[in-house]
């Protein structure tokens, strides 16, 4: 009896579309980034907010890494990233901006659409003041650059920046990294709590509950106050320079509400606004729909 014997070959190539985990290391510290797409695409820079990490634009990146070029790292402190103390680390946002701005020269990024969300604004926003010429547009998801977006939510917080060290301000400061706080910020909002995976609220409480990342939070709390300081020179860059802006807001934050997304407006010619039926962290229900929207935004704009 005769066999026929078959041979299966399979390919090896080079998926671009995969995500990389990396690290490259900032001023002794290791930095942590995701990256997929290939590098000859338009690059979107993305900066995660509080508390969360990189892993926040998972599937925003899953979705767009077959057209573009993605890079999100993690700030020191946040995700996969170095935790340095704060004895060892200068935890400001001039400084997170500093490292950032560092690891964007390491890897050689000179143009790319920035993505900016909560804490991601302050750091962004320095950057393009900075480096005005990179910035190919800006794709803006509940982060803040006017006073007409701060909540209520922020009055306690001022009281905090004005008296740090009361032990009642200090207590105030370190519910920010209880469950409880976590899981508002993921629930308050949504549509649909069941359509909120616990996985990313889970990743993110690990994250703060590591010794030493509730002063870490703290310090950065207290440095916010430096932030609305800074508003009057981002809004200049964007009178000046007018990047175009695509803002998809999740209108029922409590923390950034939706007159900071329409304020925008007030200095930038070229916005396409988006108020989502959702919270702050609008990729968790929206992720789908902010994609679709950034590729007809940037195609639109003709960032190919």
């Amino acid at each position: 009896m005769e066999t026929a014997n078959s041979t299966v070959s399979v390919a090896q190539g080079f998926d671009s579309t995969k995500v990389k985990y990396k690290t490259i290391s900032i001023e002794s510290q290791d930095i942590f980034y995701r990256e997929a797409g290939s590098p000859d695409k338009p690059t979107l820079l993305l900066l995660h907010g509080f508390p969360t990490s990189s892993h926040m634009f998972r599937n925003l990146i899953n979705a767009l890494s077959g057209k573009y070029h993605l890079v999100a790292p993690d700030y020191p402190g946040f995700g996969n990233s170095s935790m340095p103390l704060v004895s060892e680390f200068e935890y400001t946002f001039d400084h997170l901006a500093d490292i950032i701005d560092q690891f964007i020269k390491a890897l050689g990024l000179t143009k790319y659409s920035l993505y900016t969300m909560d804490y991601g604004a302050p750091v962004g926003y320095r950057l393009a003041v900075r480096h005005p010429e990179n910035v190919q547009a800006l794709l803006i998801q509940n982060g803040n650059a006017y006073e007409d977006g701060l909540s209520p939510f922020w009055d306690k917080v001022k009281e905090f920046w004005a008296n740090p060290d009361t032990a009642e301000n200090i207590a105030f400061a370190d519910t920010m990294v209880l469950p409880e706080s976590t899981k508002w910020q993921y629930h308050t909002g949504v549509r649909d709590i069941a359509a909120i995976g616990p996985d990313a609220i889970a990743l993110d409480q690990l994250g703060l509950d590591r010794p030493g990342n509730a002063a870490i939070q703290r310090a950065l709390l207290y440095d916010y106050r430096t932030n609305p300081g800074e508003y009057p020179k981002w809004q200049a860059y964007f009178r000046e320079y007018q990047p175009a802006a695509l803002i998809t807001w999740g209108k029922n934050d409590e923390i950034f509400p939706i007159e900071g997304a329409y304020a925008y407006q007030k200095d930038l010619k070229n916005t396409e606004l988006h108020a989502l039926n959702t919270g702050h962290f609008a990729l968790e229900e929206d992720g789908d729909l902010i994609a679709t929207l950034i590729d007809q935004f940037l195609a639109k704009n003709n960032i190919r």
